[in-house]
């Protein structure tokens, strides 16, 4: 292995080292960690609803939600992220708390911290999503943000019957990639 390749290789582990505890939910007890994802779930939601306050309505008459938190960085060629969330389930009352993970290619540089909701139409599509949990799919987005100053451009899709709202918490990012997500259960919080 030569210089380069080594230099890559460490660059890419550190990369992703630092999403890992960006995203990390730390030390605490089973509790503690279910009640920081609920109060992180608590303030994305303000925010949409602060931003789309027709999403209030969309939300209510779902079959279920989910928000993640999610830390990501990308460096030249390479995109990595890792975060964590919980589906609700408003059929049912249930919560599911799962992770994440994303890993892509493209060109970009920058990292940054933001919330994802997702809206389930139909108890088929939450089901299918705690049960399979891959997304893959394009990104493009620019984002240069501290807590209430800066700007970002935030993103809204739809995915069959679910409808996707992201938002920028914090950081300074210029990136167009192609990335895989991948959602599982967390089998220490359920």
């Amino acid at each position: 292995m030569n210089f380069k390749s080594l230099t890559s290789f460490s660059l890419i582990g550190l990369v992703l080292l630092a999403v890992t505890g960006c995203a990390s939910m730390g030390d605490g007890s089973v509790a503690e960690k279910r009640q920081a994802i609920l109060d992180m779930q608590q303030n994305a939601l303000a925010r949409l609803y602060t931003e789309k306050p027709d999403t209030r309505s969309q939300v209510r008459d779902a079959a279920g939600y989910a928000v993640f938190t999610n830390a990501n960085i990308n460096v030249i060629f390479f995109a990595a992220g890792t975060g964590y969330g919980v589906v609700n389930n408003q059929v049912t009352g249930t919560k599911t708390y799962m992770n994440m993970a994303e890993g892509g290619v493209g060109l970009g540089l920058g990292a940054k911290d933001y919330r994802i909701v997702m809206v389930f139409h139909t108890q088929k599509a939450m089901n299918y999503f705690i049960e399979n949990g891959w997304t893959v799919g394009g990104n493009a987005d620019a984002a240069a943000k501290a807590g209430n100053k800066g700007m970002s451009a935030e993103g809204e899709g739809y995915l069959g019957n679910v409808t996707v709202y992201t938002m920028t918490e914090s950081g300074l990012a210029l990136q167009a990639t192609v990335k895989g997500t991948k959602f599982w259960v967390d089998k220490e919080l359920n």
